[in-house]
């Protein structure tokens, strides 16, 4: 990896922390104060870590506000589900097959994926920045 990615790099796993705690804080919330189903919670806060993971990437990670965000937004849409997949996948293979302890088999998969698909497709195709920019 090329030295000018790791603060790149760097951003987007700051991004990406931000956006989970945001996620598991509103469901949190949204079970105890709103008194919400804890289904119904996880959904709503984790439509609340995507956009603002979006918003962060967008703005503060790959700085790239002057391209249309609805492109951008539909782009991420699609990498986000995929995202999903690739998670649901692996901790199946992980937990399900191999036997590992789920939170480990989590912690794995949601590190592979961040690192080895959302990155590099929010970098190259989402918000089209290259290796010497941001």
């Amino acid at each position: 990896m090329a030295p000018a990615l790791f603060p790149l790099l760097g951003r987007h796993q700051v991004a990406s922390f931000v956006a989970t705690a945001a996620d598991f804080g509103a469901m949190v919330a949204l079970v105890e104060l709103a008194g919400l189903s804890p289904v119904v919670a996880a959904a709503l806060g984790a439509l609340v870590g995507a956009g603002l993971n979006f918003y962060l990437n967008r703005r503060w990670v790959f700085r790239a506000e002057r391209e249309p965000a609805l492109g951008q937004a539909a782009r991420y849409a699609l990498v986000s589900a995929a995202s999903a997949g690739w998670n649901a996948l692996g901790e199946h293979l992980l937990f399900k097959v191999l036997g590992l302890h789920y939170v480990l088999a989590r912690v794995l998969v949601s590190v592979t994926v961040s690192l080895g698909w959302n990155f590099p497709l929010q970098r190259g195709w989402v918000f089209k920045t290259h290796a010497g920019e941001g």
